[in-house]
């Protein structure tokens, strides 16, 4: 999935994503839910974001086990 997002050339993803990612981070100390985290994300980025995790998430890479 790192390879699908480096590939993104979208600046508005990018930045909702690493808003996802800093949340996270900030999670540590407390229990996240998923109120936390509505309103990130454009729909049309959900959208695109769905369409990578799904054309990439069950892809298996021979290369990745070498």
């Amino acid at each position: 999935m790192i390879e699908e997002v480096l590939k993104v050339n979208n600046g508005d993803f990018l930045f909702e994503l690493e808003t996802v990612f800093k949340n996270g981070r900030k999670a540590k100390s407390k229990k996240l839910s998923l109120n936390d985290f509505v309103g990130v994300l454009s729909k049309k980025n959900a959208t695109d974001m769905r369409k990578v995790i799904k054309e990439t998430a069950e892809t298996i890479n021979a290369d990745d086990w070498k």
